[in-house]
């Protein structure tokens, strides 16, 4: 109940968000393409969020000791199968940042400067260092070196709001607002509209509601715990809000 009474407080966010002049804009493949190059950075850091629960939640220590929140390894370890080796809509599995570079070549948006931050980030180089190596537009690195600084130093219960608030419960407004306001009707975008489908589909019916309990157990009824998550989710909104303006600008 906690969690969802905050919710309620962060409902214009969500409605700024939802109703963004950014997905009127994207008036052609052009702008589609624009749009992608940005927003695959998002996509791609979604996952140190979602990395961190899991250290915490789980162990991946050897020798093995229980995670640090019992009940949750079975929560976070499903979202985490999903987003990592999910359906691909042709009868395998794929990552869900391997399905959006997929659907990224099909209307040939330019994959190379994030594949390029990939790289490095694997050999070693700090991901704020590669992505201005990379020429990661401005935005994309402000929204990433936010979330990577949650990802990194916040308590475990702040990493759950931002996961929570700022991707799971918002993702399916986002998208849905998407689909049904650009104009891009007969245009060749078939695998990014199964991306975004599928998005839709397992965090709006499944992996929000896991991660709102998980946050609930966190914050205990805490009211530290609960401005806490207040403040870190007005923070994500407000980082995503930023990315939104700038892709906009960025079609013009």
């Amino acid at each position: 109940m906690e969690a969802l009474m905050v919710e309620l407080e962060l409902d214009h966010w969500k409605h700024q968000l939802g109703e963004h002049p950014l997905y009127r804009a994207i008036t052609s493949v052009e702008r589609l393409r624009v749009f992608m190059e940005h927003h695959v950075y998002a996509v791609w850091d979604f996952m140190s969020l979602a990395k961190r629960l899991q250290q915490e939640l789980t162990s991946i220590d050897v020798p093995w000791t229980p995670g640090a929140v019992p009940g949750f390894a079975r929560l976070i370890n499903e979202i985490v199968l999903e987003e990592e080796s999910d359906q691909d809509g042709r009868g395998g599995y794929a990552s869900h940042f391997a399905l959006y570079l997929e659907a990224m070549r099909e209307v040939g948006a330019d994959t190379r400067a994030v594949e390029q931050v990939v790289g490095a980030v694997a050999h070693g180089q700090p991901p704020e260092e590669a992505m201005e190596a990379a020429g990661a537009p401005a935005a994309a690195q402000a929204f990433v070196s936010h979330t990577l600084t949650i990802a990194r130093q916040a308590p475990l219960h702040g990493v759950a709001a931002a996961f929570f608030y700022g991707r799971e419960d918002l993702i399916p407004t986002l998208f849905s607002a998407l689909m049904r306001q650009w104009r891009l009707d007969g245009r060749p975008v078939e695998r990014f509209v199964y991306y975004l489908d599928r998005h839709i589909e397992v965090d709006g019916d499944k992996h929000g509601p896991m991660v709102r309990r998980l946050l609930e157990a966190l914050c205990e009824g805490r009211p530290d715990r609960l401005d806490a998550s207040r403040d870190i989710a007005q923070r994500v909104m407000r980082a995503r809000l930023a990315l939104w303006d700038a892709i906009d600008q960025a079609m013009v």
